[in-house]
């Protein structure tokens, strides 16, 4: 399928309502209960992994599945959320505390969540674009500043 042609299905309103309101319910149990290998659309088209974060009010576990760019210091994610206006929930719980389960294929790990500073995200913006150009339409969406994180694997030692 043509490049363009998949980014305007995937930012379409009902693309974007199933992915809101179903996929983002059900992907994170999928994707953990195939090891990362499929989600609600059945194989990734592209990087993915699902965070589980603490809520900052509630302290119950939530987890969001999300694209993620390939970088040399860690994985990167976009805080997007699809250019709504407000920001979305697992930002403001990774804030709240970095530490985060990841699952990506094949493996999960504990990982802490640093966000970029504007000169670094500067840096990366193009090949965040590049690797995930529905981020084009969604900062038309949004005047907010979109934040990117950048996902730190710990070593967990057993002592």
């Amino acid at each position: 399928m043509q490049a363009s042609l998949l980014v305007r299905i995937t930012t379409s309103r009902l693309f974007t309502w199933i992915l809101r309101n179903i996929a983002s319910r059900v992907d994170p149990v999928i994707f953990k209960a195939t090891n990362g290998r499929l989600t609600l659309f059945g194989p990734t088209a592209f990087p993915m992994l699902t965070i589980t974060t603490i809520g900052r009010k509630s302290g119950k576990r939530r987890s969001a599945h999300l694209a993620t760019i390939d970088d040399e210091g860690g994985p990167l994610i976009v805080a997007s959320a699809m250019g709504q206006e407000r920001h979305p929930s697992w930002r403001y719980n990774l804030e709240a505390n970095p530490i985060v389960e990841v699952q990506v294929e094949g493996e999960s790990y504990t990982a802490t969540a640093v966000v970029l500073t504007e000169q670094e995200k500067a840096k990366i913006w193009q090949k965040i674009l590049d690797s995930i150009p529905q981020i084009r339409v969604y900062e038309t969406r949004t005047e907010r500043n979109i934040r990117v994180f950048r996902l730190h694997r710990l070593e967990i030692t057993q002592g």
